[in-house]
């Protein structure tokens, strides 16, 4: 099933963003004017954008990200000019490592009070920079945006890249990053990874193999421990999608980053490998949790003794326990079998209601 996100030009010359899975269907409705809102009253409307999608997800946030745009980078994507899209990117709030999903549906980051800055990066006093994420020579626009999209997940925003194969900016970029543009709208672009990490006194390659070159070799996990302890810039280098990193880059860096992995089946995609490491980054960053879910007070094991009670007299009624030398182990496996789950009150509460409906049912 394919999924749209659109933009009209409505007769006011304003432009209206939405999404939709049929759209010839949608766009008939909006000149028809059958939809209440904003283009009912701005009619006549004209179609001048549409991007496709597999995943109404992915749509719903690239609409997000557009309806947030200026009218200038608008009319660069509807003429499909990505170095306008690029030149027109408004300037975002600096944002700490505080997500906030409750308040940006999206996950974006959200501006909090700020007390430290670094280049774009903004901390709070006495916190470690967040690391950076550098990608060598990468391969595919799709590829970096949905690096992009990684780091976003879990709270990191600077991203430089090393002579991207297909030069900078990369329209295909922007729609995997799926909300994540501000990031690629300032990734940085450097000639040599030793131009890239210029500014960083702890350099992590990630690679699956050595490579011939003699250093200590840390798991993410012990690489963000390093990262949240140490002082001065941190960096993650990620390598090519074909080939990883050369043993050039790898000599670049002070560790090396590798986990176990299937040795018959050793090759991680670039965002599963960003993702990896800015997810273990992220468990020490203030980052919001999701909500825990109330249980519920256990129930007294006297419901528990009145629920049993209730079961066991029902199964009397119908002959279950048979023969009656068995009925003792039956009892005490059924039992052993309710006090398992550590009923709460409501769920005692109910079943009881089912099994005194089930001894007196009745048609409805």
């Amino acid at each position: 099933m394919s999924f749209w996100i659109y933009i009209l030009r409505c007769s006011d010359g304003t432009y209206y963003t939405g999404h939709t899975d049929d759209l010839e269907r949608r766009i008939a409705q909006h000149q028809m004017g059958e939809l209440p809102g904003y283009t009912h009253d701005r009619r006549p409307v004209e179609l001048v954008f549409s991007e496709t999608f597999t995943d109404r997800i992915d749509a719903l946030e690239r609409e997000r990200q557009v309806k947030d745009w200026s009218r200038k980078k608008k009319e660069a994507l509807i003429r499909g000019d990505w170095n306008a899209v690029s030149d027109a990117a408004r300037s975002r709030p600096r944002v700490s490592t505080t997500l906030d999903p409750g308040s940006n549906r999206t996950g974006r980051l959200e501006a909090q009070p700020l007390l430290r800055t670094n280049g774009d990066n903004v901390i709070e006093e006495n916190s470690p920079l967040p690391p950076v994420i550098i990608l060598v020579r990468p391969q595919l626009g799709e590829n970096i945006g949905k690096a992009a999209r990684a780091m976003l997940n879990f709270g990191l925003t600077e991203m430089r890249l090393v002579t991207p194969r297909d030069g900078w900016p990369n329209p295909d970029a922007g729609p995997a990053a799926a909300g994540a543009d501000f990031i690629l709208d300032k990734a940085q672009v450097y000639e040599t990874l030793a131009d890239a990490v210029a500014d960083c006194a702890h350099v992590y390659a990630t690679t699956v193999r050595k490579r011939g070159v003699t250093k200590p070799v840390v798991t993410p996990e012990e690489a963000a421990r390093e990262i949240h302890a140490a002082q001065g810039r941190c960096a993650y280098v990620f390598g090519p999608e074909r080939s990883g990193l050369e043993t050039e880059d790898v000599a670049v860096a002070r560790k090396i980053l590798t986990v176990p992995i299937n040795p018959e089946f050793g090759s991680l995609n670039l965002a599963q490998a960003v993702i990896l490491c800015a997810y273990e980054w992220s468990k020490n960053a203030d980052l919001k949790q999701p909500t825990i879910t109330d249980l519920g007070e256990p129930a007294p094991q006297v419901e528990l003794e009145g629920m049993i009670d209730q079961l066991n007299t029902l199964l009397e009624k119908v002959g279950y326990f048979f023969p009656p030398d068995r009925a003792p182990a039956t009892k005490l496996t059924l039992r052993n079998l309710l006090t398992k789950p550590g009923w709460n009150h409501l769920e005692v509460r109910t079943l009881r209601g089912v099994l005194s409906h089930l001894n007196r049912p009745r048609e409805r």
